[in-house]
């Protein structure tokens, strides 16, 4: 990965060297104080969020399987239904209106189940995605409330709420 290019300094490095395990943003940043502003609270949060995205993730990649577990299922039972199938139509012998009846019902009956499979594996895969984003909301929702709170409290020299006379917020119009 040796490319020349002047106008970016990390042309050169290998990333793949480079040990994340010892990149510690909290350790790293987590004896600067900004007023007002609680840099472990804001760890946590984004720890939580991770593990929000991760819960998410694995709700949709269980709802997956279970989907491609039910088209293998389907898929069996359909190889299944062609041999029988195919000895219906073997057993109808020669009379063509009795063949193409046959043929007909056949047909509806697939289309029929068809159509139902393709609505459960429709309703699968919307209860799979609900699932996922519901557990995304719930966490926007909560860390948008936590970060109403943390900003509409005053806070002390080392970035705690204060409480005030008139509670959470200070001002009597709030």
């Amino acid at each position: 990965m040796s490319t020349n290019n002047p106008f970016n300094p990390f042309a050169n490095m290998d990333f793949s060297k480079f040990d994340f395990s010892k990149f510690d943003v909290s350790k790293m940043l987590g004896d600067v104080k900004i007023p007002g502003f609680d840099m472990s609270a804001m760890m946590e949060a984004q720890r939580k969020n991770i593990e929000a995205l991760t819960a998410a993730n694995q709700a949709a990649v269980q709802g997956m399987q279970a989907v491609a577990q039910r088209q293998a299922e389907i898929l069996s039972q359909a190889m299944s239904e062609v041999s029988s199938v195919a000895q219906q139509l073997a057993s109808a012998g020669s009379n063509p209106q009795e063949m193409t009846t046959k043929q007909a019902e056949l047909t509806r009956k697939v289309f029929e189940q068809a159509l139902a499979n393709m609505r459960e594996l429709a309703e699968m895969v919307s209860k799979s995605n609900t699932e996922a984003f519901a557990i995304i909301n719930k966490r926007v929702t909560k860390s948008l409330l936590d970060l109403k709170t943390s900003v509409s409290l005053p806070h002390d020299s080392d970035s705690r709420p204060v409480s005030t006379p008139h509670g959470p917020g200070g001002g009597k119009g709030r």
